[in-house]
């Protein structure tokens, strides 16, 4: 039986993507007051937070917290049971760097923000509105809110770019979200619904279990603010998620320039047509949207939002769509062990599922440089390490990927030594293309707690300074 989501606490960001809502900000912020004028500050931003229940017409306004920036609110991380290593650590603790590929030019001693050498990463705040200058009118009065009195000072403003539904390279983006039991019509997807406790805490994952949370002794919370947990105590982690927020610099001019000289005629003349396959064939979907399982000679507008499709009995050996192409890394459907192409497969995949709720940025909005452009990269997850470190380290960064040799993710991976294959299989030959550039560099990042509304309400008012009772 379904356990239904208790909507009204859980942060909008989760139910929905804000699609709505084309125009967005986030402002990174530093604690720089002690716990206590912090938790005051923040608390007059908590009002404004968006819940999962309508989808908002207007704005929308999101906030996550760093392990260091609960530690400095008042709740201490290290040792109380439930929070994740990997969250307490940090996306930049150096054996989690080198796992995730953040090495080279994706190191974060290179960081625009987030790294060890920069200022520190507390609060993530984030806005959403219907346009500009709806937008600007939420920052300046969350501004008032939060960085009034001196509490907070603004580590970093991360703009976006109005949004399209194309990511940078020119592709539709957000096609591929997994359907959410509790969410998604009855009926829906099928067997690809993936269970609400992959993505929110508290509720059965696709184990039928309940993810490690973190649960406070009941003495922290003796008026009740927070929910009680079966197992007994004070349950911080109920409807809440993990925010994993990476900064990815996209090098559009290097995409275009690597398909250009890939694809040239031989009287030396640039193939358009040919361009737009190559590319289609790195990412496995034509740039309008349709899927090469499905079509995989030319785009096809009919089947643009397509996602009702596998691999094995399709694809098998990657003639349509190679077997290293992004979205089959990304989400290999039903080409996973045991038993590929049944019902076994798919289960596995479903418990390396991410929620994506990134937004482009560019040259016209605040991003890292002239000219930038790239994508904040936004998932959720209920946990970091089989989710989305997962996907990153065992299917994009893997250059062993689907028994292929020195090839890792064509469009995201890093270089190591600037050294990767791109394997197109084909009859009677194959095409591999050697020394693949890297398109893509992390400017900034960390992984942030996204807790429910009551959670948030107690971390503002209730919280135990220094995590005493």
């Amino acid at each position: 039986m379904t356990t239904p989501l208790e909507l009204d606490d859980i942060q909008g960001l989760v139910t929905r993507g804000y699609r709505t809502l084309t125009s967005a900000c986030f402002l990174v912020l530093a604690a720089t007051g002690p716990a206590v004028a912090a938790r005051t500050a923040l608390g007059r931003l908590v009002p404004r937070v968006t819940n999962g229940l309508a989808e908002p017409s207007d704005t929308a306004v999101d906030v996550a917290l760093t392990s260091d920036g609960l530690r400095r609110l008042g709740l201490e991380t290290y040792g109380l049971d439930g929070f994740p290593y990997e969250f307490v650590s940090g996306m930049t603790d150096p054996d989690r760097s080198r796992f995730l590929g953040d090495v080279g030019e994706n190191a974060p001693r290179h960081w625009q923000w987030g790294g060890p050498a920069g200022p520190p990463v507390h609060v993530l705040v984030m806005l959403y509105a219907r346009d500009g200058q709806r937008l600007q009118q939420l920052e300046t009065e969350a501004r008032q809110d939060v960085l009034a009195g001196g509490a907070f000072t603004e580590t970093v403003r991360l703009g976006t770019t109005e949004l399209s539904g194309r990511e940078p390279f020119g592709f539709r983006d957000g096609i591929s979200q997994p359907l959410v039991e509790g969410l998604s019509k009855a009926g829906a997807g099928g067997d690809q619904v993936v269970r609400a406790g992959e993505f929110v805490l508290g509720y059965p994952n696709e184990y039928g279990l309940l993810t490690d949370r973190p649960l406070l002794p009941p003495r922290y919370d003796p008026v009740g603010v927070l929910p009680r947990a079966p197992e007994g105590g004070a349950d911080f982690g109920r409807n809440g998620s993990y925010l994993v927020f990476r900064q990815l610099r996209q090098d559009v001019e290097a995409f275009r320039e690597y398909l250009d000289v890939q694809t040239r005629r031989p009287d030396g003349s640039s193939d358009p047509a040919a361009q737009e396959a190559l590319a289609a064939r790195m990412v496995g979907r034509w740039p309008g949207g349709a899927p090469l399982v499905r079509a995989p000679r030319y785009d096809d507008p009919a089947l643009a939002t397509d996602n009702d499709f596998g691999y094995f009995t399709t694809d098998p050996d990657g003639l349509r769509c190679p077997l290293g192409a992004h979205i089959r890394r990304a989400n290999p459907r039903d080409s996973l062990d045991p038993r590929p192409g049944s019902a076994d497969s798919v289960a596995v995949g479903r418990r390396h599922r991410l929620l994506r709720r990134g937004r482009p940025y560019g040259p016209d909005a605040t991003g890292d440089g002239p000219g930038a452009r790239g994508l904040h990269f936004v998932g959720l997850n209920a946990n970091i390490s089989r989710q989305f470190e997962f996907i990153q380290h065992t299917w994009l960064d893997n250059p062993n990927f689907n028994g292929l040799h020195d090839g890792p993710d064509p469009l995201v991976a890093p270089r190591l030594d600037h050294r990767a294959t791109f394997t197109e299989q084909g009859r009677p030959v194959r095409t591999r293309r050697l020394g693949l550039p890297q398109f893509v560099t992390v400017q900034g990042g960390a992984y942030f707690f996204l807790p429910g509304l009551r959670a948030l309400h107690y971390l503002c008012t209730a919280a135990p300074a220094g995590g005493q009772p």
